[in-house]
């Protein structure tokens, strides 16, 4: 594993020894840190090796890529070029992305990514960075440019990173999520905020469906796309205008069902550990899973070995995913 949850004194000393670096934690902790090689994104929950779950203002969590990568650039991106980001990325390596929640950037990412040019060709990860959900409305998400010092609550931050010839990046998603025998539920158009759906191809007002239902807003939808089970997870349902919003966005035409109930998380995580993966912990260079399966999976305190790494506002594993575990592996061809 190369990821490491640190003091702010001891992350600072390893900048300072020139390391290509990705750094997770609060503000307060990344406006610490000197300039040098990294990029970081605002987020205090983690997943760490000794105390498992843990929230904390006061360390940073530390993806050391040195000795991975041959070499890394830092491109900014927002609206005006986030659709050359596959495009440009690394021809041998992977792009790292963080972009901070609720931006123009986040939307514009989470509703068009799948149609930007040579989507899908190269490997791109990250998380969507966040904030303590006390300081939800307080503060805003951002994320650090480490080689300026530069700090932005709009627009993305790419680490473009090179492998040696002799090895290969992939990326896994670890989904506990699976669709219910319930309803099925399809949208007329894209977006973050929906009124109507179709539910078995009749039309309803979606609040009042989930209303009425008593549907658990903890489990989120659950669609397949060409193969892969993608969540949407709920974010409100606001009674008075009849809306619902969500983390990711649903996608026209596509066919959602409510998510079968996880009973254990860490059991069931086990099992889909055993089950689907066929990983190397020394291979794994990076992960992260969702703030959401933190809150209502109970994971303060509870480890999900063998992965570490930030609990975030979104995942990325090419586009944006909810309540999913993500994980970058590197291992040689």
């Amino acid at each position: 594993m190369r990821q490491h949850f640190m003091s702010i004194a001891d992350a600072s000393a390893i900048i300072e020894e020139g390391r290509t670096l990705i750094l997770a934690g609060d503000e307060s902790a990344l406006r610490q840190m000197p300039q040098g090689d990294w990029i970081g994104g605002t987020i205090p929950y983690f997943i760490t090796d000794e105390h498992g779950g843990v929230s904390t203002r006061e360390k940073v969590f530390v993806t050391d890529l040195t000795g991975v990568v041959t070499g890394a650039k830092i491109a900014f991106y927002d609206q005006s070029n986030l659709s050359r980001v596959y495009a440009e990325g690394p021809q041998h390596g992977f792009s790292f992305i963080i972009i901070p929640a609720s931006n123009m950037t986040h939307l514009f990412f989470a509703l068009k990514a799948p149609s930007f040019k040579e989507f899908g060709v190269r490997p791109l990860i990250g998380w969507i960075a966040g904030v303590h959900l006390d300081d939800l409305g307080k503060k805003t998400p951002k994320v650090f440019n480490g080689q300026t010092g530069e700090a932005f609550e709009e627009g993305a931050l790419v680490l473009q990173a090179e492998l040696p010839a002799n090895k290969v990046a992939e990326i896994g998603i670890m989904n506990l999520f699976e669709q219910g025998d319930g309803d099925t539920l399809v949208f007329p158009a894209d977006g973050f905020v929906v009124k109507s759906v179709l539910v078995n191809g009749e039309k309803m007002n979606l609040a009042a469906y989930l209303l009425d239902k008593k549907l658990d807003t903890r489990l989120p939808l659950v669609a397949d796309y060409s193969g892969a089970r993608v969540n949407i997870s709920f974010q409100a349902i606001n009674e008075a205008d009849g809306t619902v919003q969500f983390y990711a966005p649903v996608f026209s035409g596509v066919r959602y069902k409510h998510a079968k109930p996880v009973g254990d998380y860490i059991q069931g995580f086990e099992q889909r550990l055993k089950k689907e993966c066929s990983l190397e912990a020394d291979r794994v260079v990076f992960s992260c899973n969702c703030i959401l399966n933190y809150l209502y999976s109970e994971l303060e305190g509870k480890k999900t070995d063998p992965f570490t790494g930030p609990m975030t506002f979104g995942e990325i594993a090419y586009q944006l995913l909810n309540q999913t575990l993500v994980y970058l592996q590197v291992h040689e061809v």
